[in-house]
């Protein structure tokens, strides 16, 4: 018995058992299930799909854009945001020889001025009282006179804002600033490859490089050696002459190259991305940027061959978008004014995807409808810019006009002014209905034509018979009250007065 449980007990103690164990390690099934042999027939076309496997695997290396926002710069487009209406009606303005325009026929432009449209827009009178430092209200000249009414009335500007005009003039037409308006008008016509452009296009960035809005009667004819006009099936255009002068170097960078607070100075030895103040980035759209910086410069002056790569195409879109930025005033302007040339600059069609694509280059801020631009190595971490420019002053004045009509329309809520119930419920409202359609750009240049909008008061007289603007009779209702409410405060100009207050 004892000689048979310790043959049992070294049975179980046997070697025996331990070959299985040795057959469970790696969990072979793999190897056993033996479809090698499919698989390799499948993967015989492998060569043949090589080239796009290689067009797909470069096409995925392009991360997809990202936006990450920006508190500092985001405040700057909503502060070019509130002043959106007051400048485009100042633009409307001053560019009639008299300065003013009557009412019925400045409600044709609501959506250049960016008033909503169809039924959701407002009338526009409490608008232009919105300004009362910049605006005023009077009644037009007629050959029979009438009591003011929503026909007889036209908006003017105010003193304040024909003396801001008039030094803005003096100043682009000094002879300090003069010859870098010219340079700027030289730079942006050297980087399309043909040397000229239509005058339509170059409208839409005109009041963003500081250069007044009939440019083309003004700073050109000043310099005959460098700018001609030609026509176009298109339109006329502004083009270089023959001879096109050699193209410059790229501007430089405005922020200054930190000093380096290493202990020894030696390259490094690994690649550095400048990336502003809280921005983190994915490890691939990292790769991406590190890629794209290590490839050679490429000027915006000069065109690229044909066989050029889509990473070098890009490369100088990039400087290209990088140029035009660094001549705006603000450093910044809308992304729609850039996608107007796309055809002559070379720019990609989907201009934003790439803005976006290149945050250590630009930054696109979403604010508004219509969506901002900023040239991110000009401003500091706090947003503001490292090098002013002296149109800036039109900026400044103009905020400070603004700020004036607000004091006013708080005092005129006090009691100091007595006028109950003003309609304009805060500033917060001018951000919501201050919005353009994306189209309404292209309504402007013919608005500064005098296509539509005649010099006198006669001459309109007969366009506003019969407008569309009439047939909606709520609006003109509304209209109508907010007229002889102005004029039953005061607010309206006979036409002999100055002070709209």
């Amino acid at each position: 018995m004892a000689t048979t449980a310790s043959s049992s007990s070294l049975s179980f103690l046997s070697p025996q058992p331990i070959h299985p164990r040795r057959v469970r390690l790696p969990n072979p099934p793999p190897s056993t299930a033996a479809p090698p042999t499919p698989t390799a027939v499948r993967c015989t076309p492998a060569p043949a799909a090589a080239p796009s496997a290689a067009s797909a695997a470069s096409a995925r290396s392009i991360p997809p854009p990202k936006l990450v926002r920006c508190p500092a710069l985001d405040r700057q487009a909503a502060r070019a945001n509130r002043l959106r209406f007051a400048r485009k009606l100042l633009v409307l303005l001053l560019s009639k020889p008299r300065r003013f325009l009557p009412l019925r026929v400045l409600r044709r432009c609501h959506r250049y001025l960016g008033l909503p449209p169809h039924r959701r827009r407002r009338p526009l009178v409490p608008f232009v009282l919105r300004y009362p430092a910049l605006f005023r209200l009077f009644q037009a000249p007629t050959s029979h006179p009438l009591s003011p009414n929503l026909s007889t009335l036209a908006v003017a500007l105010t003193p304040a804002a024909e003396a801001l005009a008039a030094d803005l003039a003096a100043l682009r037409g000094s002879s300090e600033l003069a010859p870098r308006l010219a340079a700027k008008m030289h730079r942006l016509l050297l980087l399309a490859p043909g040397r000229s452009l239509l005058v339509s296009k170059i409208a839409h960035l005109a009041p963003d490089l500081g250069l007044a809005m009939d440019f083309r009667a003004t700073l050109c004819p000043q310099h005959p050696d460098l700018f001609t006009f030609v026509n176009t099936s298109h339109g006329h255009a502004l083009q270089l002459v023959d001879p096109p002068p050699p193209p410059p170097p790229p501007l430089p960078p405005f922020r200054p190259a930190a000093p380096s607070d290493r202990l020894i100075d030696r390259p490094r030895r690994f690649p550095h991305l400048k990336l502003r103040r809280g921005l983190n980035l994915r490890r691939a759209h990292r790769d991406y940027l590190l890629r794209f910086h290590s490839l050679p410069e490429v000027s915006p002056f000069e065109p690229l061959d044909e066989g050029a790569s889509l990473e070098m195409m890009e490369r100088r879109a990039c400087a290209v978008v990088r140029e035009v930025l660094a001549m705006t005033v603000e450093k910044r302007t809308l992304v729609d004014h850039l996608t107007h040339f796309r055809r002559d600059f070379g720019l990609p069609n989907r201009l934003r995807a790439m803005l976006v694509r290149h945050p250590e280059l630009f930054y696109v801020s979403v604010k508004g409808l219509r969506h901002s631009v900023f040239l991110v190595e000009a401003f500091d971490d706090d947003g503001r810019l490292l090098v002013e420019d002296d149109m800036l002053v039109a900026r400044d004045r103009l905020e400070e006009l603004v700020r004036e009509g607000k004091r006013m329309r708080r005092a005129k809520k006090k009691g100091l002014l007595a006028l109950a119930d003003d309609s304009d419920e805060d500033d917060e409202e001018e951000d919501g209905e201050e919005q353009d359609s994306v189209q309404v750009d292209g309504e402007s240049w013919d608005l500064l034509e005098d296509g539509g909008i005649g010099e006198d008061w006669e001459e309109v007289g007969d366009l506003g018979e019969g407008s569309d603007d009439d047939a909606d009779a709520e609006l003109d209702a509304l209209e109508e009250f907010w007229v002889k409410k102005a004029v039953a405060e005061g607010l309206v100009d006979t036409g002999s007065e100055l002070d709209a207050w």
